[in-house]
């Protein structure tokens, strides 16, 4: 197996620090516009891995650098505006691809809050024919969320429920970081995305519709220390997931943003500021959005200053297998302390970025395997649930 890692950033930089104590691959090359970065994300971790740049934007150039270092498998890890051209560039290159977002959504132009227009993985999901008849795989939305929360959905599914009433992937942290007013630990660009987008939420019956951003707050209580934290409904891809693979009444996505955090998004929208839409400024043209990511600092820089840990997990209820209701919460915490001494990478890109790796060794032994456009739940989820525990990173299950 030949890797390309498309983006040196937090999640990048991390899942190389992962697969350098791995030895399923052959060789990983790590590619970013900014050679320096993609450097640094390389170094000390041996002959496999090497750093060169690309064009994220351009198919052509993803797979010409395919082609050089004979790729077989693309990581995208980089922001979801570049989807469509990374996953055009595995193609053309003959590789099979791999992400952590799916390309992006467009609200309905009439009823945005009613009805999805442009659903999240509709691009790609367009393309399953092609991937199928040319035998390779598209495996999309396997970071975290989504990613392993779609595989605590396909094991609940599979080990401990006959009938599944809904499933709500839950998100939530106790996590500070000091010295700033207002520093994400994941990328503005795509925390504005999906917060601000009309929330989408599937039901039986229905199917996908929408609703208004930061609806239905509801408190949930993490495990890990964390606690009680307010979540709201928010666009992801768990929910346009889920249900292709997956049966169940109803399928949300929730996350615990706080009021202070959805204060300043909706700030940001007011003010226009959310906009990828370039605007005229003294003479050259800049996207508002790309001015907020950079007056903030890089999330992948802010590990010593945060602490605390992250959940991500899977809140499933209905009838379990021996006929009783059932509620469970399958979940996985990070304590930043323990990612930043163990990998030197903060606790939410690091729990972003282990789960692809694992994926891909699955893929190299022939654990998981498959042709088209697929979700993780279309995997079994046993193979990967016991990898990521082998990798040193334990999930946990609370009945509730």
């Amino acid at each position: 197996m030949r890797i390309l890692v498309v983006g040196a950033g937090g999640v990048g930089s991390a899942a190389v620090a992962v697969a350098a104590r791995r030895s399923f691959f052959d060789a990983m090359v790590v590619a970013d516009r900014e050679p320096e970065r993609a450097r640094q994300a390389v170094a000390d971790h041996g002959d496999r891995f090497s750093a060169t740049t690309v064009d994220a934007s351009s198919a052509a150039a993803v797979a010409a650098l395919c082609r050089e270092h004979r790729i077989t498998h693309v990581l995208n890890a980089v922001d979801p505006r570049f989807v469509m051209p990374i996953f055009d560039g595995a193609f053309a290159a003959g590789a099979n691809y791999l992400d952590m977002a799916m390309s992006l959504s467009r609200p309905h132009p009439e009823r945005p809050y009613e009805l999805p227009g442009v659903k999240l993985g509709d691009g790609q999901f367009a393309a399953a024919g092609q991937w199928a008849d040319a035998g390779r795989l598209a495996l999309v939305g396997i970071g975290v969320e989504p990613g392993l929360a779609d595989v605590f959905a396909r094991y609940a599914a599979d080990e401990l429920f006959a009938e599944i009433d809904e499933i709500g992937v839950r998100d939530g942290s106790n996590l500070i970081v000091e010295g700033y007013h207002f520093a994400p630990s994941f990328s503005i660009w795509t925390t504005i995305e999906e917060c601000l987008n009309p929330p989408v939420i599937w039901e039986r019956g229905r199917g996908w519709f929408t609703t208004e951003p930061f609806s239905e707050p509801e408190v949930f209580d993490f495990p890990g220390g964390i606690g009680p934290v307010e979540c709201v409904n928010v666009e992801h891809e768990e929910v346009l997931l889920v249900p292709r693979w997956v049966p169940a009444r109803r399928v949300t996505f929730k996350y615990g943003l706080g009021a202070e955090f959805i204060e300043v998004l909706k700030t940001l929208h007011k003010l226009g500021l959310d906009s990828t839409s370039p605007v005229p400024v003294r003479g050259q043209h800049v996207s508002p959005r790309d001015v907020v990511a950079a007056c903030l600092p890089d999330p992948a820089t802010l590990g010593r200053r945060m602490s605390g840990r992250t959940c991500a997990g899977t809140y499933v209820t209905g009838t379990g297998v021996d006929g009783r209701p059932r509620r469970v919460y399958l979940h996985h915490v990070v304590d930043n302390e323990w990612s930043m001494n163990e990998y030197g990478h903060q606790a939410v890109v690091w729990q972003t970025a282990i789960n692809p790796v694992v994926a891909l060794e699955l893929l190299a032994t022939g654990a998981w395997q498959g042709v088209g456009v697929l979700g993780p739940e279309a995997m079994p989820p046993k193979p990967f649930l016991d990898l990521l525990t082998a990798y040193g990173s334990p999930w946990g299950i609370e009945e509730r």
